[in-house]
This record gives structure tokens, sequence and C-alpha cells, in this order.
């Protein structure tokens, strides 16, 4: 650094606050460490008393934190989000759209690798909501060499580290099975918690059938349901290993490609997820998503809502975290429940 006339200071990078008092009125920090000085900064300044700076020198190849601060959010930003003003060196990025919050983790592992940048996000497969943050970013010292951005731009490559997909499915079919439930023998208590977390993210529910224990029959109604145009099918109950509980098989005698009946999610571990060829997902309710707060059909259902199709090696990652503690509160999703 180096001290300057307060005249000659425009365009230079402070190297402390500088504060400011008016008695009985203000004392606080007027222009802060890493503020670039202005042509209206300059009577300030002198009115403070302060005929003389300590500046950053300006040297070739360095970047003031807030230009590198906006190298790192163009690594990061996409479609559906918008970035906030730099303060202090620091942008964030905010949600424009409801949607399934996607990082690509290990390229932004990379990124953070290179040392004196940080990139902080939301966990990767979140669901977001306009007006949520998602990510912030800045670097570490007040200016930083170009090297150190060409390194973490190569790490990065071209493509945005984050995105946000819109929620697409619109619309389900329910197909509740037992046959104390078709009897009316006891009220159907599943379909309307299954309802409420379908809204949530905004998809309707344009049929619900009572299908009972017969295979061939959930299966008829699975068929049915697809052929009425249902972009997510869910079947509730009767998904334990009991030669009573059928549900599993008849979604397997469906037609669907069964991409895992089973997932280490801790309440959740009879989540069954096929999908038909058109790609219409069917997911098969165990009983704990009718009673727990949150579940493994919490964790899917984003992802599904917003048709990013998913893999048994998906399912596989989530017992890293798989377990609910119950929380008195629940903060899901702001958790790490499935996240992997």
């Amino acid at each position: 650094m180096k001290l300057i006339k307060t005249e000659e200071a425009v365009g230079h990078v402070l190297c402390h606050d500088m504060t400011q008092i008016i008695p009985g009125v203000y004392k606080d920090a007027r222009f802060r460490k890493g503020h670039v000085v202005t042509e209206a900064d300059i009577p300030v300044l002198l009115a403070m008393g302060k005929e003389h700076l300590y500046v950053w020198e300006k040297t070739a190849g360095m970047l003031h934190e807030d230009e590198a601060a906006r190298r790192l959010c163009g690594l990061c930003v996409n479609d559906h989000m918008h970035e906030t003003p730099v303060k202090e060196g620091k942008i964030e990025l905010i949600a424009g759209a409801d949607g399934l919050f996607v990082v690509d983790v290990d390229r932004l592992n990379a990124v953070n690798a290179v040392g004196e940048v940080m990139i902080a996000t939301r966990r990767t497969h979140t669901p977001v909501r306009v007006g949520d943050r998602l990510a912030g970013m800045r670097v570490i010292p007040l200016v930083i060499g170009q090297e150190v951005l060409d390194r973490a731009k190569a790490a990065a490559g071209d493509a945005p580290l984050l995105k946000i997909l819109p929620f697409k499915r619109k619309t389900a079919a329910i197909i509740a099975t037992g046959s104390e439930v078709a009897k009316g023998l006891i009220e159907d208590r599943f379909t309307p918690v299954v309802k409420e977390k379908l809204a949530a993210f905004g998809i309707e529910t344009i049929s619900v059938a009572l299908a009972g224990d017969d295979r061939d029959r959930i299966c008829a109604e699975i068929l049915k349901a697809r052929e009425a145009g249902a972009e997510l099918i869910c079947c509730t109950g009767g998904m334990s290993v009991d030669p009573d509980d059928r549900t599993p098989g008849a979604i397997a005698q469906s037609g669907v490609r069964v991409v895992t009946y089973g997932a280490p999610v801790l309440p959740g571990a009879m989540f069954c997820l096929g999908y038909f060829d058109d790609g219409t997902p069917v997911v098969g309710l165990p009983g704990c998503v009718m009673y727990a707060k949150t579940t493994i059909f919490d964790v899917a259902l984003p992802r599904i809502a917003a048709d990013v199709p998913m893999t048994r090696a998906d399912f596989a990652r989530m017992g890293h975290g798989g377990l609910c503690l119950n929380c008195e509160v629940c903060r899901y999703p702001v958790c790490a429940l499935g996240m992997g």
C-alpha cells in the first residue's frame, strides 16, 4: 500500500475502514476497507480531515475484490436466478423461479480447492422458491491476482456451476390400496396427505382410485391413470414384504421399468420408483408417508416434479445423511436428509 493525497485518490482502493463522527448524530464507518474512491467522495473525505489516504497500489494483473466477486459470479449464474449488487466484496444469487436447485458438486469443489476464492451454495437437489438465496461468493484477500481467477475459471469449465430446473409435472393420480379402505371399514387418511404434498409443488390430483389388495386391480388402475394422462402416478400403501402387500408386484406388472424398490432413507425404506417408456413416473409410497413429517417421498418429489429422471445410483448416495432425526421442529429442506 502507499500514502497519497486525497485529491489524487479517485479510482484507488482504501486499505482500511474510515470512520466519520457527527456528534450526537452519527458514528460509523463512512467508507469501508476495499471501497473504490470516487470523485464525489473527495469533499467528504476532506471534511473528515483526511488529507492523505493509504491505498492499495495498482499493479498489473491484480483485481479488486468487487471485480473478482463478479468474475466468480459469472462461473455460477444461470437462467432463473439473479445476482445482488456487490457489497463488501460479496455477491449473492437469488432464485427467480420455483424449482429444483442443482449444483455441479465436483466442479464446485474444484473451484474452492483453488485457494483465495470461495463459493458457498445450498445443497444440491434442494427445492427452492422465488426469492430464496442460492449462493454467495467472494475472494479472501482485498486484491487478488488475475491468474488465480483464471485457475478458478479453468476448474469451473464452460458451463455454469448452478441451475434451477422449474417444476414441470402438473397432474397426478393417486391409487389407494388396502381392502379395509376399499370396503369403507376405515377412513382413507393417506390420500389427503399425498394430495397436500403434491399441491406444494403445483401438482393437481386429477383422480383417486380405491384398488383394494388385488394385484391385477392395482395394475389396471395404474394403466387407467396413465391412459388418462396423469403425469405422476402414486400408489399408497401395501409396500412391505408381507405376502398380502401387493403394490410392488402390481407396479412391476404394469410394465414400468423399476429403478428401485427400497431406499437407504429412514423413514421410507420401502419406497418404490419406476418409469414407463414415455418417462411417466410411478411411485409406491410406504405407510410412513402418511404419518411421518418428512420421508423419502419429500426427498424424491422435487426431482420428480422437475422431471429429473432418478437412477439407482441417486438413491444409493442418499444413505449418507439418510437418517431423519425426528427434530421437534422440522425444518426440511433446510436439512441434510437424503441429500447424499
